[in-house]
Order: C-alpha cells, then sequence, then structure tokens
C-alpha cells in the first residue's frame, strides 16, 4: 500500500512531463497546497470550538451522565464486560463522542477503550468479539451532529451546512445497524464454529 501510495504521485509527475503539461502541473500543486492550508484552518477554528465544548461536557460531568444513559446499550452491545467498569465507561464516552460529530475527541478514547478491553479480557494478540465490535462502532460512527462534514461544508462556502442533518441521521442508523448486525452474526458463527471444534 506504501508502495503504491508513493508511485501515484510521480507517475502523476512522470505523465505531466511526457505531455509537456508542466506548467499546468506546477500551478496544480501550488493551489492544492494553498487550499489545504486554508481548509485547515478554517476547519480548526470549528474543531477547536467542539473539542472545547466536549471539554466542558466533560469537566461538568455531563458526558459521565450521557455516558451512564448509554451504559444499557453498552451491555447489550458487549458480551460479559463489567458494567460500570473502566472499559465499559471509555466505550460509552467514545460512543458519546462519535454521536456529537467529534472523530478527534473519540479517537483517543477509542484507543483507551481498546487497551481497557485488552486488560479486562485478558487478550493476547488476537482480538476478541468486544474489540471488533467497538471498531465496527468507530467504523461505522453514528452521528447525531456531523461537526466535521459541517465544518467542511462551510469551508467550501456552503449557505446551510447542517441541511445534511437528515440524511447523515438515516446513513449513519443504517450503517450502524448493517455494521452491528454483520459483527454479531460473525461473532455468533465464531462461537459456534469453536464449541464444535472443542467438542
Amino acid at each position: 500500500m506504501n508502495v503504491f501510495v508513493g508511485a501515484l504521485p510521480l507517475l502523476a509527475v512522470i505523465y505531466g512531463i511526457i505531455n509537456g503539461r508542466t506548467a499546468e502541473m506546477s500551478a496544480a500543486v501550488l493551489e492544492g497546497a494553498g487550499s489545504a492550508v486554508e481548509l485547515i484552518l478554517s476547519l480548526c477554528g470549528v474543531m477547536c470550538l467542539w473539542c472545547g465544548v466536549m471539554k466542558v461536557a466533560e469537566k461538568s460531568g455531563i458526558v459521565a451522565k450521557v455516558a451512564g444513559l448509554l451504559s444499557p446499550v453498552v451491555g447489550v452491545l458487549f458480551r460479559g464486560i463489567k458494567k460500570g467498569g473502566r472499559a465499559s465507561q471509555l466505550i460509552a464516552m467514545n460512543i458519546t463522542a462519535n454521536l456529537l460529530g467529534l472523530g478527534n475527541a473519540s479517537t483517543p478514547l477509542g484507543l483507551s477503550a481498546m487497551q481497557a478491553l485488552k486488560e479486562e479480557e485478558q487478550s493476547t494478540d488476537t482480538a476478541t468479539d468486544n474489540m471488533v465490535m467497538l471498531t465496527v462502532l468507530n467504523t461505522a460512527s453514528l452521528q447525531l451532529i456531523p461537526t466535521t462534514a459541517a465544518a467542511l461544508r462551510a469551508a467550501h462556502g456552503a449557505a446551510r451546512p447542517m441541511e445534511i442533518l437528515p440524511s447523515v441521521w438515516i446513513v449513519s442508523v443504517y450503517s450502524a445497524a448493517v455494521a452491528i448486525g454483520a459483527a454479531k452474526l460473525m461473532a455468533y458463527i465464531g462461537r459456534r464454529r469453536k464449541r464444535h471444534v472443542d467438542s
């Protein structure tokens, strides 16, 4: 994969030279670099705002309360983890961050939750069903407020960057439901196969 990613820009440069489009290629590179900086700066403000809101919510105990509300859901999705344990709390906080569209905040929470699951389930190098479920939930990323997507739309001149909310909700629920269903099905098949081998 690294070779493929590294080869793409090299092939583009060679193709541009062969076709005598070096001037257009140089202009595109400079324009793209400038646009990338503008995009990062415009995203930075929105992300700082929401990360700040998340930090205030965390310090004031709101995140912990939301995590408490989500604990029954966590108990259903994650088999056998300790109720109210560190892994359960981190998973609930990770889900909360994803619901608010805070990918930057959810990533460290997800990594901490994965480590807590590894310690609680005494896993070695093999991912457990609960680890797979956590990965699936993070990938599906069920969102109520698509902060990053709205920030990207605003940065590109959208008049109403949050008008995508209904579509985001529908797609998020659908993708999460399919992903969770697939993870549960695979876990069930894996347990049956293991019981069959052991017997």
